[in-house]
């Protein structure tokens, strides 16, 4: 395992904590407060800054570290629903120092603009996030796109629509596949409550917690790993999310809509660039099968699969998420491929 006991990672909504923590919020602040607090202290340790890059009236938020450099491509992040830039950093802890590393906010969450539903479907991500690039001026050079569970989807399909701008691609956990779970088992049961209006109660989502006790159940639900968490820290997390939970349950009912529920799956075989799939064997939330349907449907698309570990890979195997994406990227580079695209 990479969980490391004296700086144990706990994800919930892009949210990091240790339970030593839970010591400090009991005395000294609110239990919300130190989840910022811890946060912010990490950004410092791993050396990345937070700023924002405004757009045509858009705003995005991101946090970056290192510079563009001759060789090496820089790495956009781009992570799942409810999180925030934050949920990369246990991955980031082993990455490179020198590695050009973006990871953005994505379209209405944490610091990046919140506006309307045609902007919270996957196409209206993946375009939001081609303006983040052009903004930012990504596109001078081929970059590697990562991303996970719903950023998963996103990567894919801006793949697709975007092949000039990458050298290579990461799909970690991608959603926007036609794969059974215990979780699409969930939203069924929801929907078959629901008969009367033939929609889906949006109160009800399990990534949608509202109460410490929820917030557990959703960490059992993405993680294979059985962490204890203080109450304290379970309520800390729960009050940070709260205030956005109207918006979660609309981008939810939106990602799960007829336009984007299979958009990776309807997109996938237009992939055209280095693909690599990392996918968790015990996940629960989007199955390991899918992993499947990208390697026939990509040409010379890598699998690594990762024993005992759930949805969550970024919290629960940090290390070799960071080795496997750059052992992936130098491959790449030494080879020769990724379209013949100059890195330099």
């Amino acid at each position: 395992m990479d969980v490391d006991v004296v700086n144990m990672f706990v994800l919930a909504g892009g949210t990091l904590v240790i339970p030593i923590l839970a010591f400090f919020a009991s005395f000294y602040m609110w239990p919300a407060a130190i989840i910022h607090v811890y946060n912010w202290y990490w950004r410092r340790r791993l050396g990345l800054q937070v700023v924002y890059s405004e757009n045509r009236g858009y705003r995005f938020c991101y946090s970056y570290r290192g510079k563009p450099g001759p060789g090496r491509p820089s790495i956009l992040m781009l992570h799942g629903f409810s999180a925030n830039k934050d949920m990369w950093l246990p991955v980031a802890k082993f990455l490179p120092k020198h590695q050009h590393l973006l990871c953005v906010d994505m379209p209405g969450h944490e610091g990046t603009s919140r506006t309307d539903a045609r902007d919270y479907s996957i196409e209206g991500q993946v375009k939001r996030i081609r303006q983040f690039v052009e903004s930012v001026r990504l596109t001078k050079r081929p970059f590697h796109l990562v991303g996970t569970s719903m950023g998963g989807n996103v990567a894919g399909v801006y793949a697709a629509r975007y092949p000039n701008d990458l050298c290579s691609v990461t799909l970690i956990c991608p959603a926007g596949l036609p794969n059974e779970s215990p979780f699409v088992e969930r939203l069924r049961e929801l929907e078959k409550d629901q008969e009367l209006s033939g929609s889906l109660d949006p109160q009800g989502i399990p990534l949608i917690p509202s109460t410490p006790e929820e917030m557990e159940d959703m960490l059992k639900l993405c993680s294979f790993v059985r962490f204890k968490i203080p109450q304290q820290i379970l309520q800390g997390l729960v009050d940070v999310r709260v205030p956005n939970n109207d918006f979660y349950r609309e981008l939810f009912m939106e990602i799960v809509g007829e336009k984007s529920r299979h958009s990776l799956h309807e997109n996938m075989h237009l992939i055209t660039v280095p693909t690599q799939v990392i996918w968790g064997k015990h996940d629960q939330v989007v199955d390991v099968s899918g992993s499947s349907m990208l390697k026939e449907a990509v040409s010379g698309c890598q699998v690594d699969l990762l024993d005992n570990c759930g949805h969550s890979v970024v919290m629960e195997r940090p290390r070799k998420t960071a080795q496997l994406i750059m052992d992936f990227i130098n491959n790449q580079h030494n080879t020769g491929s990724g379209n013949s695209k100059k890195l330099s």
